[in-house]
């Protein structure tokens, strides 16, 4: 993509709150996302994707880098939608891989991963399936990847949780998911505009979840040793107009149910015109911040590290602290 450079930067601070669904049943659940648009846009990308992207690339690549912390094989794989094709090529370079079973909603994002993959040295099954309906039988994988994809769910817990009884006992769950401070440039020049040209704002970027409450999804969800972590990618454009084009290859559009499909021309003009004119740096490029969250959790174990009982320790912080000063 001309013009794109990547910059990988660490928050100063974590301020995060995640959305809550309800999981009863699916008539109460809340509806934010229209899925059916979402597969539509993904069979979009799958044909505009390029072979190689630097964000996408990066963001697979630390999210795999949690697997050469772990000192064990994973002879069965799940990788669920999102950057499917970025995930599955570095898995197959891992080694700690026996056989993959790829997921996505969209059949041509499926048909096109199938076609660019070498996988002779791996087994690869590919199916059509929704993350929000995970067609895995329980205690049937002991690896399960989802990177950039489970954002996109109108219930996140309760896929979190799919994901988890799909999990053999001390199966791992790894997943990248972007956060509330993406494309935060972009909702600013995008509201500037409506509100000037329009006289008021509808939704035009996806709501994203917050980053403080992550730990406690990940408990709600069943998962034991439970670890998040947050970076920040600030992406370089030569345009506004641009980074519309890279949100649409990767199949990052809105999916809102409630949006207003139709965005003026004058509209769109003001906001690229307004996005340059605030973020717009001295090369002339424009930022935009893309937050990802990482998150780890297992399926429960009886081989798994436990804390132990309050109470129970030995040693006092008190002799720790003389231990160590007298040491200094």
């Amino acid at each position: 993509m001309r013009g794109l450079s990547l910059f990988r930067r660490k928050p100063s601070s974590l301020a995060l709150a995640f959305r809550s669904f309800s999981t009863s049943n699916s008539n109460s659940k809340v509806n934010i996302f229209d899925r059916e648009l979402k597969r539509t846009q993904r069979d979009r990308a799958a044909w505009l994707m390029p072979s190689h992207d630097p964000l996408l690339h990066t963001v697979a690549e630390n999210l795999l880098d949690r697997l050469q912390d772990c000192k064990k094989t994973f002879p069965t794989a799940l990788c669920l939608g999102g950057s499917l094709q970025t995930v599955t090529r570095s898995l197959r370079r891992c080694g700690a891989v026996g056989k993959l079973i790829a997921v996505d909603a969209s059949y041509d994002m499926i048909h096109a991963c199938k076609i660019a993959s070498n996988n002779d040295d791996i087994e690869t099954v590919y199916l059509v399936g929704d993350e929000e309906f995970l067609p895995i039988k329980e205690s049937s994988v002991d690896l399960i990847i989802s990177c950039l994809g489970l954002h996109w769910t109108n219930d996140l817990p309760g896929a979190m949780i799919q994901s988890r009884l799909a999990l053999k006992p001390d199966g791992l769950f790894l997943a990248a998911i972007l956060g509330g401070e993406t494309l935060k440039e972009l909702r600013i020049a995008c509201t500037l505009a409506q509100m000037e040209r329009e006289g008021g704002i509808s939704p035009r970027v996806s709501p994203l979840a917050q980053v403080r409450d992550a730990g406690n999804l990940l408990t709600r969800a069943g998962f034991t040793l439970p670890g998040v972590d947050v970076d920040e990618y600030i992406v370089k454009y030569e345009s506004a107009l641009e980074l519309i084009e890279h949100l649409r290859a990767m199949g990052e559009t809105n999916a809102l149910f409630q949006m207003n499909s139709i965005l003026k021309r004058d509209t769109a003009l003001a906001t690229a015109a307004i996005y340059d004119s605030m973020f717009s740096a001295e090369d002339g490029t424009v930022p935009a911040t893309f937050q990802v969250m990482y998150m780890t959790g297992w399926r429960e174990h009886p081989s798994q590290q436990k804390a132990k009982k309050r109470g129970s320790a030995t040693v006092s912080f008190k002799d720790i602290q003389k231990q160590f000063g007298s040491q200094n």
